[in-house]
């Protein structure tokens, strides 16, 4: 009988930890339980860049999904077509907040819609732009930071929201464009890259 792992109720990023923690010692299928669709979609992305599927069904408001190593399915063919790019090969982003700088608000919006707009402009662009705590407010609700975004997205880079500072600022209904991800994905993609600019 395939493993339970009972991550109901465990806050951004234990249930990926727990099932990370799983395929280290070598489980090739196992069942994760929890009770919220962000961590079902973090899961799934962690089975795909693992190479297990992740069949999810829901009952009463619990998720299971079955993880089982080495079958196909839509999700891990995407992350195979698609995959990270190798350490040293790009840079990523990290956006701490929804200014830059410290100083006048106003002009601290205006100068964050530039930078955006002058990545989308160069010719190297980042692997992956990460946002977290009031970060999250920028591809929410700036417009013109979205469809800087959206156009970045477009070249191939690739944008990760935190979910649990989404959920905190009540802000994620209102996502425009990104994944909402969570802290292990957003380490691991900084480790990845060759190095990271924080705002």
């Amino acid at each position: 009988m395939p493993q339970i792992i009972d991550a109901k109720g465990k806050p951004c990023p234990t249930p990926v930890l727990m099932a990370k923690k799983a395929m280290a010692e070598g489980a090739e299928a196992f069942t994760v339980l929890v009770d919220n669709p962000t961590a079902v979609e973090n899961l799934k992305r962690l089975a795909a860049n693992q190479g297990f599927s992740a069949a999810a069904r829901e009952e009463n408001g619990t998720f299971a999904l079955d993880f089982v190593k080495g079958e196909g399915c839509a999700v891990c063919e995407a992350a195979i077509q698609s995959p990270l790019p190798a350490p040293g090969a790009d840079w990523a982003v990290f956006i701490g907040r929804d200014i830059v700088g410290d100083g006048d608000r106003e002009l601290g919006t205006n100068l964050m819609r530039m930078f955006f707009y002058t990545l989308t402009q160069s010719e190297d662009k980042p692997g992956a732009v990460l946002f977290m705590n009031a970060g999250v407010r920028l591809p929410t609700l700036d417009g013109q930071v979205a469809e800087h975004l959206k156009a970045l997205a477009e070249a191939g880079v690739e944008i990760l929201v935190c979910g649990t500072c989404l959920n905190f600022y009540g802000l994620a209904e209102q996502l425009q464009v990104g994944t909402v991800s969570n802290m292990y994905d957003i380490v691991t993609r900084m480790q990845k890259a060759a190095k990271v600019i924080s705002l």
